[in-house]
């Protein structure tokens, strides 16, 4: 199965790529101009790496969840994805994500930390599948 996580921002798409339960790899974040310009880039992504599901980060049981969901929905209805689609508790992602990279770069917002924080996101879901397929 090939995955790509998706870190929805206004500014960037962070993306992670796998196609291996261990190993996630961060790809390049899609430069968000307007959200049909980041659905068609995000789009080409996905049928570049001939992807089977997205897993989208989401912060989960907040008051912001269903709003989150629906503007997701939208989007990736926007992207035109046949494949499935997942929910991921994104929370802290960011942070986790800034911590890794703290000394190896200045804050430089050219997305790598937002495709860090899809990999984070995406290896939370791979080891959430992987303890459930074992029970």
């Amino acid at each position: 199965m090939k995955y790509i996580a998706i870190d929805l921002g206004l500014k960037r798409v962070g993306l992670a790529y796998s196609a291996h339960k261990d190993l996630v790899t961060p790809l390049k974040a899609v430069e968000r101009k307007n959200r049909d310009q980041a659905a068609r880039d995000v789009k080409k992504v996905l049928d570049e790496w001939e992807v089977n599901a997205v897993v989208v980060g989401i912060p989960m049981s907040g008051s912001s969840e269903d709003e989150m969901k629906r503007r997701i929905a939208h989007f990736m209805n926007l992207v035109d994805f046949k494949g499935e689609i997942f929910y991921q508790d994104e929370s802290n992602s960011s942070k986790e994500a800034e911590a890794m990279m703290k000394g190896k770069i200045k804050q430089i917002r050219d997305g790598r930390i937002d495709s860090i924080s899809a990999m984070i996101i995406l290896q939370r879901f791979l080891a959430k599948i992987k303890t459930s397929s074992k029970s």
